[in-house]
């Protein structure tokens, strides 16, 4: 189907929903409310669309008259640019719609090759994403945080809660490796560690069904560095989700029933997006492969302290700024990553 005919019928669509909540007293208002909510940035796209169509179509027809050619060509070269720009923007508002890119998300940050100093990146990245995320407006709350006697961290689990938090996020999941001298190396050598970090779309309780049996339950008591988390109760809680085998702990609250809430949010993050990759083959099959194994060899992206670069290895996008990166400024990164995503698709769907 031509772009055109899609857009009329989507238009069409639009009024359609428009008629049905003003005069359809049994309708679901909700659900009807809600398509033409996601229509309605398209429709007013596409009337741009048009508008610049017509304005680009008129300069043309001025041209052959002397008098008025001058303005009508500075108002041509004006529309003849915006008309394609405009087409862009509707084909990606066109494309299919990944249903997680509106929620909030689960991270999880691990330290993986490189011991201490591998703890100590995560930290400082763990921290660059809060920043990152609060710089948004968005709600930034550590589930878990686990550190070692450094200041590093053993592994970190945060929610981050937002509208599009997820369509923004989701493609930090994998191996970041870091190039730079330890503050505890003594003859200055260059060390290189990687971490691994997950990005899991946040689920609903009516997205997943856990049901009690499936689930082993067992209380530890709580122990961090220094003795931080050290209390002599049974606070802690791990949960296995005996059919898919996969394990949550939680030590973060000193209340067992605050840690248990906790580890039911993220072990439900990890069942949803196991069902999402199982039905879904363009995504990662499983989360094993969403982080890989932390080997010094697999990245998807390389912070070189040294060099003060941060370089992206799936789009060969390189900055030379890693001290503001470092301080939370993603947006370069995260912008390029989507419009190449973007990009890909489009040309899927023209091949």
């Amino acid at each position: 189907m031509s772009l055109p005919s899609r857009l009329d019928r989507l238009l069409s669509r639009a009024e359609e929903l428009r008629h049905m909540l003003s005069t359809a007293p049994g309708a679901d208002i909700g659900a009807l409310s809600k398509e033409l909510a996601e229509l309605e940035p398209l429709v007013e796209k596409y009337a741009e669309y048009r508008v610049a169509e017509r304005a680009r179509d008129e300069a043309e027809a001025m041209l052959a008259d002397p008098e008025m050619r001058e303005l009508a060509e500075a108002e041509w070269l004006t529309q003849k640019e915006r008309v394609p720009a405009l087409e862009h923007e509707i084909r990606i508002m066109l494309l299919p719609r990944d249903a997680a890119d509106e929620r909030s998300a689960i991270l999880e940050i691990r330290p993986a090759a490189g011991g201490d100093e591998a703890g100590l990146f995560a930290a400082e990245l763990f921290r660059a994403y809060q920043r990152y995320a609060e710089g948004r407006g968005w709600r930034f709350e550590v589930l878990d945080y686990d550190e070692n006697e450094l200041g590093g961290i053993k592994g970190a689990t945060a929610e981050i809660a937002g509208r599009g938090v997820f369509a923004r996020f989701k493609y930090e999941s994998g191996v970041h490796r870091v190039q730079r001298v330890p503050t505890t190396e003594t003859q200055g050598r260059i060390h290189t560690s990687t971490i691994t970090v997950a990005v899991l779309p946040e689920a609903e309780e009516v997205d997943v069904q856990i049901e009690d049996k499936d689930l082993r339950i067992d209380t530890y008591r709580a122990s961090g560095a220094g003795g931080q988390h050290v209390n002599k109760t049974d606070s802690a809680v791990r949960i296995t989700h005996i059919p898919s085998g996969i394990v949550v702990a939680m030590q973060e609250e000193k209340s067992q029933h605050k840690n248990r809430a906790k580890a039911m949010k993220v072990l439900r993050a990890r069942i949803y997006e196991q069902q999402r990759s199982a039905a879904d083959q363009a995504r990662a099959a499983d989360r094993k492969s969403q982080v890989g194994t932390g080997d010094r060899s697999e990245r998807i992206r390389t912070y070189n302290f040294p060099q003060g670069r941060v370089t992206d290895h799936r789009i060969g996008l390189t900055l030379h700024k890693i001290d503001r990166v470092m301080l939370g400024d993603f947006d370069d990164i995260f912008s390029a990553l989507i419009a190449e995503d973007q990009a890909a698709r489009l040309a899927a769907e023209a091949a």
